[in-house]
């Protein structure tokens, strides 16, 4: 959903008129993105990925029909093995699919998605399914109904998804975006090892940014602290426990900081004297790292965002040198649910 930000924003500026596409059930298809969508208009363009494009031409004939003054419409689909083999799925599968006027979708949705804030877009359809009512939620809502409870339970996790639960007048489609996750380098820049954690991190659809600063590091840490990772390169003193402090202060998930063994051990006895608890210098991850046998600099970016990856998923890790124990990372969280039940 991301990815469609641009396209719905330009899309909305120029007046036209475009379609979201996104499934409120499904069956079969093996391995799929959960959060796929797609945007379609009566031209024929379509943005984005949705079942690898196997029903675009049904959804564009949905589109070009469409009813005056509806502002839902839900399209059952079904793929055999092999018209999903042509569209490298990996088997057949069915689902109904929710297509909504672009106009209908509140502007505040994308403007939170192009900042990276985690939000839940709650849809409400009709018991007829041609009436759909959208609303953005925040994780610092309170919860009103089924719906809300239920978008604040899949923004706190890691991993976008949705959901479709019944309410008073029908069913609802709960959309999640949790914040991604935004790697914090301390160090500059320039640096090799700087520019490949941040490439990596962009890889897997992080944010990424540089502070040389402790009042820089402070700031973005408070301003993302939902999804700031912190990792520490820079071996100044002035900088590299304060901002360590700093990030413990805050609970931020994940903090590690390179350095050699006797650096580690000068970070860990300045935390001490700066009052930092025992049990919360422990949570800085030194040496850092998941153990892969790294060597060069973009394999120990590599290692660097592997274990921040698994400390984000609650995943035990060995990281540093060989035999150095990992540190446990936050408790696992609960499973996400594919799809809804049926509409009808």
């Amino acid at each position: 959903m991301r990815g469609l930000v641009e396209t719905a924003r330009r899309w909305a500026a120029e007046g036209r008129t475009g379609f979201l596409a996104r499934p409120v059930a499904e069956q079969g298809f093996g391995p799929r993105d959960p959060a796929g969508a797609l945007l379609l208009d009566a031209r024929g363009e379509c943005v984005g990925s949705l079942y690898r494009g196997v029903f675009d031409a049904e959804l564009l004939a949905e589109a070009g029909g469409w009813t005056p003054g509806a502002t839902a419409r839900v399209c059952e689909v079904s793929v055999g093995p092999e018209e999903a083999a042509g569209a490298r799925l990996t088997c057949g599968g069915r689902a109904e699919i929710l297509l909504q006027p672009l106009a209908s979708v509140p502007a505040q949705w994308w403007e939170l998605l192009a900042a990276g804030v985690g939000a839940a877009l709650v849809t409400r359809l009709n018991e007829q399914a041609d009436r759909a009512v959208s609303e953005v939620v925040r994780a610092v809502d309170s919860p009103a109904d089924e719906a809300g409870r239920r978008a604040g339970e899949l923004l706190a996790t890691r991993w976008p998804g949705r959901d479709a639960v019944y309410g008073d007048s029908g069913l609802v489609l709960v959309e999640a975006y949790p914040s991604a996750p935004h790697v914090v380098v301390g160090g500059p820049e320039e640096g090799e090892l700087a520019q490949l954690i941040g490439a990596q991190a962009r890889l897997l659809g992080w944010g990424a940014q540089y502070v040389g600063t402790v009042a820089e590091a402070e700031e973005l840490l408070v301003a993302r602290r939902d999804a700031a990772c912190l990792v520490m390169l820079s071996h100044d003193p002035e900088f590299d426990v304060p901002t360590l402090r700093a990030a413990l202060a805050l609970g931020i998930p994940y903090v590690g900081a390179l350095g050699s063994r006797k650096t580690t051990v000068r970070r860990r006895e300045g935390l001490e004297a700066a009052g930092v608890a025992e049990g919360e210098v422990a949570r800085v991850h030194g040496p850092i790292g998941l153990d892969l046998g790294a060597r060069t600099p973009a394999e120990t970016a590599l290692a660097i965002c592997a274990e921040i990856l698994a400390v984000l998923s609650g995943r035990e890790a060995r990281g540093g040198s060989p035999g150095a124990p990992g540190t446990p990372g936050a408790p696992a969280v609960p499973g996400l649910r594919e799809s809804g039940g049926p509409l009808r």
